[in-house]
């Protein structure tokens, strides 16, 4: 097929293209076909010179009359052109493209542009030109709806553009554009175009209607594979049997009630809704893979806490694996307390703390262990796990969390995250998990007060929070942020921390105690530093993102934030609900010297809202998953048209994956189970 070609036939295509292409994942010319625009310009008005108008973004075509280079100081060269059409003629401007005089010379071209003011008169900023140079001109980069490509260093748009060009008219000659791997009967119920107008469609449309009916098609497409691939593993999960079934009866049941009655604070319903849920599951014969959602400091602890209660009392071991040392030690620390007047056991299992050993392996006295990577340690074994609890799940790659179910025989998975999941977000790439949700607070917390601080106002603040420190004993998180988008911490982050660290303790609060920490330090030294700042030995923390889940301090009452605009919303609520875990009032303070609107907008949306799924569906809406979720959020790089906030269509999706379940049979649609086989099942927390 010539779709599975490798892209290394690309003819008239060098090997440092070649080797770039490759750099953004495009192996073959089935990649390339789906290597999808994610904005398009505008092109498509072809203008006479005579009537542009400033503001607009045109096409002039005409013939190249003059065109010379001018050289100027630093390296700065100026290509100067004159465009003539039958109406009149513009001079046009390039820099730094001295290949254009003969390239260009004496040609009759297609330039593509906007159409600017310039003292009394108007001139021309060219974006993409193209020669014409034959009467059947197909025109590519301008005349048109231009598509333009993610792209990586040293190759352009434009060659990313022509490539996919030369391969979709191999495409369309081919007999590959048969390969419709949809029923027909779901396309004609959903009103949906075949796969090769939408692929085509998709890169070069002829106007916006076919692009809308091009990305509906492919967003369909998109979403039904990944549903469709959920619901498949959902249902042989169901299949799968548990080795040894909990068991429950009055004893158990009492024991339960028992030790929700002793805790030293009163549950709130939904923390009760969802820990019956949990129990509900554990009394089933087929594992349990349910998603425990709830705000920051909402509880969810505790009620993994009584899961694990359930797991002792039927004498199974639970695994708890978090991403960080950090919160893998606060689990550690909170669970403990919880079962301090209990027999149960807990272990922790960290890089720096290491209950087992290659020497020391006898791990099954303990009933708990909470840990992070090093849980699924070769050397590692447990003999009786029956459940386990994955927190921040999404900070996990799949391969992690297999090789975790995989110490237990079909065990009960519980998978937890304070990241607020929008409900289409759910709907798609969660949707082969139960889904529960603490959507209250602990009675006593008071709302943490945000506000957006410029820079004008910086020494005020700083003012303000000195008094705080003096006269009420507070303690304060100060945030530096990540420099670059990173999945770790850089040393740019890190230098960035060090610096406003030795500024604020030299400079801003010289007569209180301030302390460092980031994710490059030793994990006995950040946990040193944490225990320190907990035992009040420290007032102020200076911190990367590090902090972001796992730090209870009750005293800290105030997070300052540097840099506010380079977080995303679901990050900022992140850090905002390290404070405010006590009963005082608690303050989050937004530091940012950017003038942009959008940035602006969102910031201040933050401070007026609390509530994390609010800010979810706002930062889904308004920026996408992608950002809402970083580049770390399993699952979303599948989806490259389909919008998430686009209810109306995943409801539409769910409908065709339904009647797909009932009518059809994956067996007899190769190229679907393919898709699915290759792309899905893998990546989704089948495991």
């Amino acid at each position: 097929m010539i779709t599975a070609t490798p892209i290394d036939a690309l003819p008239r295509t060098s090997t440092v293209t070649i080797n770039r292409l490759k750099k953004l994942g495009i192996q073959n010319y089935i990649n390339l076909l789906y290597y999808f625009p994610f904005r398009y310009e505008n092109f498509s008005l072809i203008s006479p010179i005579s009537r542009l108008q400033p503001g607009e973004s045109v096409t002039l075509q005409g013939q190249i009359t003059e065109i010379k280079t001018e050289y100027k100081r630093r390296r700065l060269t100026i290509q100067k052109a004159v465009l003539q059409d039958d109406s009149g003629q513009i001079r046009i401007v390039w820099y730094n493209q001295p290949f254009l005089v003969k390239l260009l010379q004496d040609k009759r071209i297609s330039i593509a542009g906007s159409v600017e003011s310039y003292r009394s008169s108007i001139s021309f900023s060219p974006k993409e030109y193209e020669i014409i140079n034959y009467d059947n001109f197909v025109p590519l980069h301008t005349g048109r709806l231009v598509p333009v490509y993610p792209q990586t260093y040293g190759i352009s748009s434009r060659t990313i553009r022509e490539k996919i060009y030369f391969v979709l008219q191999q495409y369309l000659e081919s007999q590959d554009n048969t390969q419709e791997f949809l029923p027909k009967s779901i396309l004609d119920e959903f009103a949906l175009t075949n796969e090769r107008e939408a692929i085509t469609d998709i890169h070069f449309p002829k106007n916006t209607s076919e692009l809308e009916i091009a990305r509906d098609r492919i967003g369909f497409d998109e979403l039904f594979v990944r549903m469709l691939s959920s619901r498949l593993v959902k249902k042989e999960w169901e299949q799968e049997k548990i080795t040894k079934p909990f068991k429950f009866n009055k004893e158990i049941d009492a024991k339960i009630h028992e030790f929700i009655e002793k805790l030293p604070f009163k549950l709130t319903n939904s923390q009760k809704r969802s820990a019956y849920e949990i129990i509900e599951d554990l009394k089933k014969n087929s594992p349990m893979n349910r998603f425990l959602q709830g705000d920051v400091g909402s509880g969810k602890t505790v009620v993994a806490a009584i899961a694990a209660y359930a797991s002792f009392l039927n004498e199974f071991q639970t695994l708890v694996m978090a991403p960080t040392e950090i919160l893998a030690m606060q689990h550690f620390n909170t669970i403990s307390n919880l079962f301090k007047n209990y027999e149960l056991k807990v272990a922790l299992q960290t890089q720096s703390h290491k209950t087992f050993t290659k020497k020391k392996n006898d791990n099954n006295e303990f009933d708990i262990v909470i840990g992070t990577q090093a849980l699924i340690s070769d050397y590692v074994k447990f003999d009786r796990v029956g459940l386990v609890i994955v927190d921040e799940q999404h900070r996990f790659g799949v391969r992690q969390r297999a090789i975790l179910k995989q110490k237990g025989s079909h065990p009960h998975l519980l998978s937890m995250t304070a990241t607020p999941i929008p409900r289409t977000v759910s709907l798609t790439i969660y949707s082969e998990l139960d889904l529960s949700t603490i959507d209250e607070m602990p009675e006593g917390r008071l709302p943490i007060k945000t506000y957006v601080v410029p820079d004008i106002k910086r020494s005020s603040g700083y003012s303000w929070i000195n008094d705080k420190i003096t006269h009420e004993g507070v303690q304060i998180f100060i945030i530096c942020p990540l420099i670059e988008e990173s999945e770790s911490e850089t040393m740019q982050s890190v230098r960035a921390a060090t610096k406003e660290y030795e500024h604020l303790k030299n400079d801003t609060f010289p007569k209180h105690n301030v302390a460092l920490l980031h994710g490059k330090l030793k994990g006995k030294e950040k946990d040193k530093i944490m225990q320190d700042f907990k035992e009040k030995k420290y007032d102020i923390l200076v911190s990367t993102s590090v902090v972001e889940v796992g730090i209870d301090i009750e005293n800290a009452t105030i997070m300052v934030i540097e840099g506010a605009e380079r977080f995303g919303l679901a990050q900022l609520h992140q850090l905002r609900g390290r404070v405010g875990r006590g009963g005082k009032q608690s303050y989050c303070f937004l530091y940012t010297s950017t003038k942009e609107d959008f940035a602006k907008k969102r910031l201040h949306f933050f401070a007026k809202n609390n509530s994390g799924m609010q800010l979810a569906e706002y930062d889904l809406k308004v920026r996408g998953p992608g950002e809402l979720y970083g580049t770390r959020q399993h699952g979303y790089s599948e989806l490259k048209i389909a919008d998430l906030s686009n209810t109306q269509l995943i409801h539409k999706t769910q409908r065709g994956v339904e009647i797909f379940m009932k009518k059809y049979k994956l067996k007899d649609y190769p190229i679907l189970k393919s898709m699915i086989n290759t792309t899905q099942i893998d990546k989704i927390a089948h495991d």
